[in-house]
């Protein structure tokens, strides 16, 4: 048997575990013609107890909890470049949770956002960046729950994440994100959620996770002309422009799926996963229109990954990994490379490794180690075989209402970097304000330094209810 042939037979492997779930899965409960549908009419209002959650009487009987969310406002101000309003968003997210009854529960969550910058900054953003950032409105989580014999079934709009390192995303492959302010939001705010099919299953100290995806989120990078848009390296002498991004059409042929299983050995929390996806990074195909200028269209391609993740608490330290193996991932080229949408097929292993550290004084530093590791790499590759960096967050509370934040996430490759200080102030028990800066510097073609422009300021008030 060849390399290839092996490799074929290694990624049917996941798929025939998939389907055979699905279909014992598919024997115990009905399904559903949309997963809208299944949120159609809510519950009737209960009584909810002091915590807010959802009261369920001997019988099982359907109950529902309070409203719950957040209305917080965001200001900031680009100061590097020319100076400008980039945000003055006022963002509220409303949502609830409740029970059928028979161990059946589900939960609504909706976000809305308003950003008055791109009325107030009308003559510096495009008319693109406008309508895409001056509103919108986005369903967080809407999902109901279920109990298949010892399986726990999920459906609906919901959160699956596998990873989670310090400054950036790693074994996170489930998740998409909204890129258009970059890594500077908070990851529950970043993360987009999917909607899908999930099961679990937990025996003694062994899980498994069972994932369909029907409709695929990708990232959300935004339009060209806005602060954090991933533009491209420069090409000397040539004029870029970006078309729209190309979404994956919503169809059943474009379903992502996935298996992960974990366990817990003598204190070390183990897992590993395989994900058959549409990629949820873009990938930048270019064409020549003229000697002189080129067009780029994000685009989203097929890929496989396998992974797995590791924790174990030492006491005085937590130490935290994460590697990804992604095969067939499209990657730019050099400017002189003869191929016409300027992308090659590359295999490659992501990986982090880091330790968090807590201090009798209230304080946690965490280091981090990350590399990008290219197999085979092409001769005609922009990036470099080895792409590493490293990530330092150093927290402090000063008292139960004030604490202080450093992140440094630096690349070693490119020699480039971004610095995230900020101070926390919880004002009340349901009122918190931040105050901090996003700044970038370095190399101008690097993955951080290409922001060297959208240095800002910003300050944030959160209401939570």
């Amino acid at each position: 048997m060849t390399h290839f042939d092996r490799l074929s037979a290694l990624r049917r492997l996941p798929l025939a575990a998939l389907t055979l779930a699905l279909l014992l899965g598919a024997r115990a409960a009905p399904a559903a013609d949309a997963l809208d549908d299944l949120f159609v009419e809510p519950a009737p209002e209960a009584a909810s107890d002091a915590q807010g959650k959802p009261k369920v009487d001997e019988e099982g009987s359907s109950s529902m909890s309070g409203w719950r969310g957040f209305s917080q406002f965001e200001l900031a101000r680009t100061v590097a470049g020319d100076s400008h309003w980039s945000k003055a968003r006022w963002r509220n997210e409303l949502g609830r949770s409740g029970s059928f009854g028979q161990g059946i529960k589900w939960k609504a969550v909706g976000r809305v956002d308003y950003d008055f910058a791109y009325g107030w900054e009308s003559d510096f953003y495009p008319a693109a960046v406008r309508d895409d950032r001056r509103s919108e409105f986005a369903w967080r989580e809407v999902y109901l729950d279920m109990p298949v014999g010892d399986v726990e079934l999920r459906l609906g709009r919901q959160h699956i994440v596998w990873g989670e390192m310090v400054g950036l995303f790693f074994a996170d492959v489930v998740s998409a994100r909204d890129m258009r302010e970059f890594f500077t939001q908070e990851f529950d705010q970043q993360r987009i959620p999917q909607w899908a099919a999930r099961a679990e299953y937990f025996k003694n100290d062994w899980r498994a996770e069972l994932i369909w995806v029907p409709y695929v989120s990708v990232d959300n990078i935004g339009r060209f002309g806005g602060d954090f848009y991933l533009t491209q390296p420069d090409l000397s002498g040539i004029s870029a422009t970006y078309d729209a991004q190309v979404r994956p059409d919503r169809k059943l042929s474009n379903s992502n799926y996935g298996l992960r299983v974990g366990t817990l050995v003598q204190g070390w929390d183990l897992a590993a996963f395989y994900y058959r996806s549409l990629d949820v990074n873009p990938t930048f195909s270019r064409r020549f229109v003229a000697p002189t200028a080129v067009v780029y269209t994000p685009r989203h391609d097929w890929i496989h990954q396998y992974g797995g993740t590791l924790t174990k608490d030492f006491g005085s330290f937590l130490l935290k990994a994460e590697a990804v193996l992604t095969y067939d991932r499209y990657l730019p080229v050099s400017p002189l490379s003869a191929r016409p949408d300027g992308l090659v097929r590359q295999d490659m292993v992501d990986y982090a490794i880091g330790i968090d550290i807590p201090f009798m004084s209230e304080s946690r530093l965490n280091l981090q180690y990350f590399e990008r590791a290219h197999m085979d790499k092409a001769p005609d590759l922009l990036a470099s075989r080895r792409e590493n960096g490293m990530a330092v967050l150093y927290n402090h509370k000063f008292d139960e209402r004030l604490e202080g934040e450093l992140l440094w996430v630096q690349s070693l490759v490119r020699n480039d970097y971004m610095f995230r200080p900020k101070l926390i102030w919880r004002v009340q028990s349901n009122w918190r304000a931040q105050f901090g800066a996003d700044l970038f510097g370095g190399n101008s073609n690097g993955y951080f330094g290409r922001f060297g422009n959208s240095d800002r300021y910003y300050g944030e008030l959160r209401y939570s209810f």
